[in-house]
């Protein structure tokens, strides 16, 4: 199911987005740490989802300090993110922040995340036609899985739980994703503060690059026991 969730800030619509329903306050605070100054749940005022006009919406008030996330004319499409070339300088996105010290992940456990995340893809078991995400620490350990028609609203969803839940940044953890890797999708994971990303299908060459400029880990075709490395070997062990 595809449907458009209105996200408002102090009374005013600044994005619509097509998505998978369910979650939409994960949705919305996911999509707040990339494009605004949100870096902690305390950031964020409130969050109340409604029905307004026949449509869904997330109402969004921002703490005074906060940079606020730049109002969009256009409806973002299930299919794409932002997709637009102001989204290219990840500076305001990135935490600066590095995996702890000796963290690393066995290539075994790297090798089995797409499989143990495909467990939980209720949603796609149903439909064949949604992608999910998740953050798995080193040893493999999932956290929660989050199902939707656009790969980039998943990651937001994950996302968002997590800053809900006051673990960003996840310096710790990898992305996992089910589709391919797109810049948006390196560019949420910057903002996440992630350790890297794996991914089922295949990253883009602008992927690579900004992957391997801000030192993430960048697994792709991970699946049936093999992966490839494109960035973040050191990170594997």
């Amino acid at each position: 199911m595809e449907s458009p969730l209105v996200l408002a800030l102090h009374g005013e619509a600044i994005a619509t987005l097509m998505r998978t329903p369910g979650h939409d306050i994960e949705l919305a605070a996911g999509w707040l740490v990339v494009e605004s100054g949100v870096r902690a749940a305390t950031d964020i005022v409130t969050l109340r989802e409604c029905r307004e006009d026949d449509t869904d919406r997330v109402h969004i008030t921002l703490a005074g300090d906060v940079r606020p996330p730049r109002p969009r004319a256009f409806v973002t499409s299930a299919a794409c993110g932002v997709c637009s070339a102001d989204v290219l300088d990840l500076s305001l996105q990135s935490w600066g922040c590095a995996p702890p010290a000796g963290w690393s992940i066995p290539g075994a456990v790297l090798a089995g995340l797409p499989d143990a995340m495909r467990l939980h893809q209720r949603a796609f078991d149903r439909s064949g036609g949604v992608h999910a995400a998740t953050l798995a620490s080193g040893d493999g350990l999932l956290g929660p899985v989050r199902e939707d028609v656009g790969r980039h609203n998943a990651v937001d969803k994950i996302v968002g739980r997590a800053l809900l839940d006051g673990l960003l940044p996840a310096t710790d953890r990898l992305l996992v994703v089910s589709g391919r890797v797109s810049f948006e999708i390196v560019q949420k994971a910057v903002a996440a503060g992630v350790a890297g990303i794996v991914a089922v299908s295949a990253p883009s060459s602008l992927a690579v690059d900004m992957a391997r400029e801000h030192g993430l880990l960048l697994a792709g075709m991970t699946r049936g026991g093999g992966y490839n490395l494109y960035a973040g070997a050191e990170l594997v062990g």
